[in-house]
């Protein structure tokens, strides 16, 4: 659909969306060349590794190769031994049906749909190496460069905070690599992942340069910051963004005290707990966690330490009426997007490095962005909630 948009903006005519076509198609085959030559030649093109090399680029040679669109001129990138056989379009070859229409799928799926290496090694066959797809899917690079320094707004009422693990290879071992996204909800209402960042070790310092890169990018203010329990977090958040309330996710912390409750416990344990975060008002929730304290402590001791270690975080909800409520005290939409993520990377066992994983995610973003084109259920009361408990900044 943001493809035919983008042609259906630019185009007046049928005509017009017959060129638009063509020149995309054209272009499209003219980078998957250059990719080619440079997994042929070993290096990319202006790249100080092809000196002395034995081989180096001669200019191009103009092709004319007809399609569905009609005839395409591209322009075939030649090297000085005459060593280079291209795959995507033959020496000899002029017709692309087959090529064309994937290629054309690819684009108005964006690619997201079917994996990027597998469709291209549909497209070039069995013999293709790795490194050429590699290469060629290395195209779209800029574009995530693009996406991850794009400018922001300057206020979210809700951002949330979540990380996602994948197998990564180093120096030939295989290590896990967290991968960082922060959902925003912007003033809209609508969901909007604001970035990914990747990281080996969760620490205060790798939050905190999330923090400043969410503030270089534009965003002045947060009103509340949902997450996990990551030690530092909070601390980087509010260094960054010194007015924004935390809170933490009640359904990790719920997971969290039952994680070695026998199970004859569990039930018991789960509805006592049910009572403290459930309550109508902070002094309810206070009375229910003495209570629970009372009735569990000398049994499960760590439960109620860690509900008062972070009581003030877990509690941030009850400040703000119901409408903000439900929205808050869980990292249910990050969480959800990040299953939508597992669907489309699920098929990647290993990933060869840092890149090849914000390819593969910056892909599914937006192909998921695509089903966020309403607010979320009930913003308009959230709004207006907002509107009179954050007064002052809605002003800013």
């Amino acid at each position: 659909m943001e493809l035919v948009k983008l042609i259906m903006a630019e185009c007046e005519s049928t005509g017009d969306i017959q060129a638009k076509l063509k020149r995309l198609f054209a272009g499209t085959i003219e980078q998957m060349l250059e990719a080619e030559m440079d997994e042929h030649l070993g290096y990319e093109k202006h790249s100080a590794a092809g000196n002395n090399s034995g081989n180096s680029r001669n200019g191009y040679g103009k092709k004319t190769i007809s399609s569905d669109y009609g005839e395409c001129e591209i322009a075939v990138p030649r090297d000085r031994n005459g060593e280079f056989e291209p795959k995507i379009i033959e020496k000899r070859q002029t017709r692309t049906d087959e090529i064309e229409q994937k290629i054309m799928a690819m684009y108005a799926k964006r690619m997201s749909q079917l994996d990027i290496e597998d469709t291209l090694h549909e497209i070039y066959g069995s013999e293709i190496s790795q490194g050429l797809v590699s290469r060629i899917t290395d195209k779209i690079l800029p574009e995530v460069n693009e996406w991850q320094n794009r400018p922001l707004d300057s206020i979210y009422p809700i951002v949330f905070f979540d990380g996602i693990v994948f197998n990564s290879r180093k120096d030939n071992k295989i290590i896990n690599k967290c991968v960082y996204s922060v959902l925003g909800i912007n003033m809209e209402g609508h969901k909007e992942i604001l970035g990914i960042w990747i990281s080996e070790n969760e620490s205060a310092s790798f939050y905190a340069s999330i923090c400043s890169d969410l503030k270089n990018r534009g965003v002045t203010d947060i009103f509340i910051a949902c997450h996990d329990n990551l030690t530092g977090l909070c601390d980087a958040i509010n260094a960054i963004f010194p007015k924004t309330k935390n809170q933490l996710c009640i359904v990790h912390q719920i997971r969290n005290s039952c994680k070695f409750v026998p199970y004859k416990d569990r039930k018991a344990v789960c509805a006592d707990l049910k009572k403290i975060y459930g309550a109508v008002n902070l002094d309810d929730a206070e009375f229910a966690k003495e209570e629970f304290r009372e009735k569990w402590d000398k049994k499960y001791l760590n439960i109620i330490k860690s509900w008062d270690k972070n009581w003030a975080e877990l509690t941030t909800f009850f400040e703000y009426p119901q409408e903000i409520r439900k929205i808050i005290y869980t990292t249910n939409a990050v969480e959800s997007y990040h299953r939508m993520v597992r669907k489309f990377t699920k098929s990647k066992a290993v990933f060869p490095t840092d890149d090849s994983i914000r390819k593969v995610i910056y892909m599914s973003v937006k192909e998921i962005a695509k089903k966020w084109t309403m607010p979320i259920r009930d913003w308009g009361l959230a709004y207006s909630q907002f509107a009179i408990y954050f007064e002052d900044r809605f002003a800013a």
